[in-house]
């Protein structure tokens, strides 16, 4: 046997790789249980609970909660729903660019109103301090230095595929969904009318998989509404909720490599895969794509991140521009198949 596989095999026999080994068992089985929940979840559900037992098939689902007459501030027809990264770990502790950046878009449109506390890593909606064994790992999480708070991101990162496997996907979207509906209920009643809902799902990294996912159930239960997903720098696999949205605007910046990694490692997303969801959307002018510039996919140099940009504004400001120019704000604005952004700078990377 050759000496340098012998010291090969002999460097791998110690310690470091065994620890090495015990994590990426730890990490796999972790894998394997975190579909459980949703399966609990689901089993504790009752066909009226999710809105899919109707006494009369011409009814709204029971899910929505919608009121008969128009509250008060009845010209409220738009909802732009957040969806927030892997990074987060509750529906109520978003980071403050993404607090401003929603609030801000929805006082530029009196029509709008934020809805901004839908956990998409939780089928139930929960803050994951709420789950005793874990709460200490996920308290010490809060701190973004801390090494929890990578588990944080592979715990979530693992709802992202739960969300779009095709096994456990639909029951796990329908709980997202469901979610969905009763925080825009929350936020301000759904009301029956002849004119459609605005419903703009705005999302970022992963949450983008997960808004994708649940625009079927939103399509069956608001059945007049205008679905329109906005990704900043968001990571999907190119076949869920093509079929149900109206559009997808996707916005990444140069330096956002995770956007760029699911165009490799999902099949749906290569272009040469004829009659994929999300290039058939693509072909008929609801999927486009735009370049924002030299944002990362985070930090302070990310899409809400507070350092400086090009034209001495924050890339917070930039991104919040650049979303505010879309076409999305009005259902009597058609939605446009090019970007509407400003053209890319020379240097920028393809991105499709």
């Amino acid at each position: 046997m050759p000496q340098w596989f012998s010291r090969a095999v002999h460097r791998l026999s110690g310690t470091t790789f065994k620890l090495i080994l015990l994590v990426a068992g730890f990490l796999v089985l972790w894998g394997m249980l975190a579909p459980v929940n949703t399966i609990v979840w689901w089993l504790n559900q009752n066909a009226e609970s999710l809105g899919l037992e109707l006494e009369d098939e011409a009814e709204t689902p029971d899910v929505l909660l919608q009121p008969t007459t128009a509250p008060s501030d009845a010209a409220i027809d738009c909802y732009i729903v957040f969806l927030p990264g892997v990074g987060n770990f509750s529906p109520d502790e978003i980071t403050e660019g993404e607090r401003y950046f929603i609030d801000t878009l929805a006082a530029r449109h009196a029509n709008c109103v934020a809805v901004r506390d839908v956990f998409p890593y939780s089928v139930r909606n929960q803050d994951l301090g709420r789950q005793r064994f874990l709460a200490p790992l996920w308290q010490a999480a809060k701190d973004t230095e801390s090494f929890a708070y990578v588990f944080v991101q592979i715990r979530n990162l693992w709802r992202f595929a739960i969300s779009a496997d095709d096994r456990y996907g639909p029951v796990y979207n329908l709980g997202i969904a469901r979610t969905i509906v009763d925080r825009m209920n929350a936020a301000h009643p759904i009301v029956r009318s002849d004119r459609p809902i605005n419903l703009i799902l705005l999302s970022t990294s992963g949450g983008t998989q997960v808004a994708l996912g649940a625009t079927a159930h939103l399509r069956e239960w608001i059945n007049n509404a205008r679905i329109t997903v906005i990704s900043l720098g968001g990571t999907f696999e190119g076949r869920a909720g093509f079929n149900d949205v109206n559009h997808l605007y996707h916005l990444y910046g140069d330096r956002d490599w995770v956007a760029q990694l699911p165009r490799i490692i999902f099949p749906a997303r290569w272009r040469w895969t004829v009659g994929s969801p999300v290039n058939e959307a693509r072909e008929e002018g609801r999927y486009t794509v735009c370049n924002t510039g030299n944002q990362e996919h985070s930090g302070s140099e990310g899409y809400f991140g507070e350092a400086v940009a090009v034209g001495h504004t924050s890339y917070l400001e930039q991104t919040l521009e650049q979303v505010d120019r879309l076409p999305i704000w009005s259902v009597d604005q058609p939605l446009a198949s090019e970007c509407p952004l400003q053209k890319r700078s020379s240097h920028a990377t393809t991105l499709k």
